[in-house]
């Protein structure tokens, strides 16, 4: 793994929950639509704070669904961009809880 990989997961892993969070939240089970809502927005601040490139802003959701990690289920959105260079990161994974609130971004889907 690469340091640039490590720095990124740590930046999300520490800044953008705490960004996303808000009042008004509950923590009842989101449906798929509300999920890639999530995630959109998730992708548009990660954009915003220079995390990803700019281009990733206009990508359209490839797909939406429940796995299960563990013993939790979660939802993951991914989004395809075929304009990067590095082939290991054309596909951007957004991690949310059932909830709906953010839990990680990566290019690996784990």
């Amino acid at each position: 793994m690469n340091i640039k990989t490590i720095i990124f997961s740590i930046f999300l892993a520490l800044s953008s929950p705490v960004a996303l969070a808000g009042t008004g939240h509950s923590h009842a089970p989101v449906t798929q639509e509300q999920a890639e809502v999530n995630a959109s927005k998730v992708v548009s601040t990660l954009v915003q704070k220079g995390v990803i490139d700019k281009s990733w802003g206009e990508i359209q959701i490839q797909q939406s669904e429940q796995k299960q990690f563990g013993n939790q289920t979660e939802w993951v959105v991914s989004y395809t961009n075929e304009s990067v260079s590095d082939p290991g990161k054309r596909t951007l994974y957004i991690f949310l809880t059932l909830s709906g609130e953010y839990l990680a971004a990566n290019y690996t889907g784990k």
